[in-house]
């Protein structure tokens, strides 16, 4: 019999009216690693809090090695050996990668020797084969590196019970893959890993079993080699959910999105490629490749690109925001919380990009923005009683249909680019922005997205291009679209001359 590390039992809380967990029970064995599955409100985070002392429980126990405690707060967690790494990254900017790794670690002795510091943090960056440098200031560090800091700063804990929530949510598969090395490694050692993940494929891949809460309830625990992927989308939705993704059925529209010899330095070489209207175009490719670049500098955002871009034949000028809008190009990017979302209400966040189509008489009309508020609502099925809520209140999904919303007034198709559009976005809400995304194609939009997920590449895109090093390497499309081939792209790539030989 498996010895129990971590029991919770009949553990509740509310907030208010509202209960966010509901007698919620689960083990956790030595040398396991479980998922916790749900959508987006399913009482995740809640128990997260709990576990980590941010909150305290209304009734229930957590024990720990067969003992009931009460965790007084993240600190008395880290001591009973519980660690966190969360969705939100909790790095110090302007610090360095090394200070970020020890950052209010209770493992610093008084008088230490930073050498030995230096050394465990190495060790643990090695591990990841993160290849940036402990000195290098965080700020400088992409999305998905900074990611790997955190569980740097997770490995040099002595901790027991690790906590990922959506850890590989910024990360390329190649750093995916080296994470679940590290994982399996710490399974070995008799680690316990809690792995929150929206990423169904991960929970078959690297867990040992898996739990679904909905609704604050414990729905099912299951070993994963007990329960299919169907059944496991049943407990979480607690509905049939045959498919994720809709139907590939592309639109023909006229126009086109043309790339041709875009360059931005030291990131992408002479790139030239086609995104048609009423198509998805997906831009595959590892964290270093150029993807994220390419969306952006299209949008206007890289201040130093060079090359050609055009619309339907119409020329838009590169690195100008503004030209890229008022020609049709329209922008979602993978980080909400940072460049996405304003600190205002859901509704001002709607009407944000074009607020001067409200106007009455040269003033801002308050009914005008309200109705057009809520048809983009309507569009991307946001509640409207939520209009007066602040954007960052809403779940992860509707931050993001909030956010498809703001880019679906145009008054004709133009450029929908998506970096990551489904980032920390539970299943259920996935499959509505899925379902987003092919009705923008048959309005005759040009979709071009980004993903690290190659099965969201695999599963939406009508045309996948490849990129290593900022070259294109691949072009993929219909039937030919080829997950083993495209990750063969991204990760060993040979080139097309080599191919041709």
């Amino acid at each position: 019999m498996v010895a129990q590390l971590l029991s919770v039992s009949a553990l509740t809380k509310s907030f208010g009216a509202v209960q966010a967990l509901r007698g919620v029970s689960l083990d956790l064995g030595k040398g396991e690693i479980r998922a916790i599955c749900g959508e987006n409100g399913a009482g995740k985070s809640t128990l997260v809090k709990l576990l980590m002392g941010l909150y305290a429980p209304d009734s229930g126990t957590v024990s720990i090695d067969g003992a009931a405690v009460r965790i007084e707060g993240p600190q008395h967690a880290h001591r009973l050996g519980l660690a966190l790494v969360a969705q939100e990254l909790s790095l110090a900017p302007h610090l360095s990668v090394l200070d970020n790794i020890w950052l209010g670690s209770e493992d610093v002795p008084l008088f230490h020797r930073r050498g030995d510091l230096r050394r465990r943090a190495a060790e643990a960056l090695e591990k990841l084969d993160a290849g940036f440098d402990l000195d290098e200031p965080v700020s400088r560090l992409k999305v998905g590196q900074r990611q790997l800091v955190e569980i740097a700063r997770l490995l040099t804990r002595d901790s027991r019970i690790l906590i990922l929530d959506e850890p590989t949510a910024t990360l390329s598969d190649v750093e995916i893959a080296r994470l679940f090395s590290v994982l399996r490694s710490l399974r070995a050692e008799g680690r316990s890993v809690i792995y929150i993940t929206h990423r169904l494929g991960e929970v078959f891949e690297i867990c040992d079993s898996v739990t679904v809460l909905r609704n604050g309830e414990h729905i099912s625990t299951n070993p994963v080699s007990a329960i299919t992927r169907d059944a496991l989308i049943g407990d979480m939705l607690g509905r049939s959910f045959a498919e994720i993704y809709p139907p590939k059925r592309p639109a023909e529209h006229e126009g086109v999105l043309t790339v041709d010899g875009l360059h931005i330095p030291g990131t992408v070489e002479r790139l030239s490629f086609t995104a048609p209207r009423g198509k998805i175009t997906a831009l595959a490719g590892q964290i270093g490749s150029g993807a994220t670049e390419v969306a952006r500098a299209i949008a206007g955002l890289v201040h130093d690109a060079t090359g050609t871009l055009s619309l339907g034949g119409r020329p838009v000028p590169l690195g100008s925001a503004h030209a890229s809008r008022r020609a049709g190009i329209m922008f979602v990017s993978e980080d909400r919380a940072v460049d996405g979302l304003f600190h205002r209400n859901v509704l001002e966040n709607l009407v944000a990009s074009d607020v001067g189509r409200y106007t009455q008489s040269g003033l801002l009309s308050f009914p005008r923005m309200r109705a057009g508020a809520e048809k983009r609502a309507e569009l991307v099925g946001v509640d409207k009683s939520r209009l007066a809520a602040n954007a960052f209140d809403l779940s992860g999904g509707n931050q993001q249909k909030v956010l498809f919303g703001r880019v679906s007034g145009a008054s004709e198709p133009g450029v929908l680019v998506m970096n990551e559009p489904t980032r920390g976005v539970d299943i259920g809400a996935r499959a509505d922005i899925y379902a987003l995304m092919r009705d923008f194609c048959r309005q005759g939009y040009a979709l071009l997205m980004t993903s690290s997920d190659l099965e969201e590449v695999v599963g939406m895109a009508d045309i996948v291009i490849t990129l290593y090093r900022g070259q294109m390497i691949g072009r993929y499309e219909g039937a030919a679209i080829d997950i083993a081939a495209i990750l063969s792209d991204i990760t060993h790539p040979v080139s097309p001359s080599e191919r041709a030989a």
